[in-house]
């Protein structure tokens, strides 16, 4: 990973980092593929994508088929505002 943020993920990825630090934050918890794909109007599928993506790019980790177990590997000042 780079130290620069425009190279560490793209504007949709960012998207999604910031929804998972806010809803973690908010709720004491990680968001469930579920909140995310009400939150950001898509279906289940392009929201697990979108979660494996962001795993193979190390910017998350999470434990497959355990639930709300997504947790960001980069720091708050690497991700942008949630729109």
């Amino acid at each position: 990973m780079s130290d620069a943020t425009g190279d560490l993920y793209t504007p949709k990825q960012g998207q999604y980092l910031a929804f998972i630090y806010y809803y973690s934050k908010l709720n004491r918890r990680a968001p469930a593929e579920a909140d995310m794909m009400h939150c950001f109007r898509v279906s289940a599928p392009a929201v697990h994508q979108m979660v494996l993506t962001l795993e193979k790019q190390q910017l998350i980790s999470r434990i497959p088929g355990a639930a709300r177990s997504i947790e960001l590997r980069i720091r708050r000042d690497q991700l942008p505002d949630l729109d």
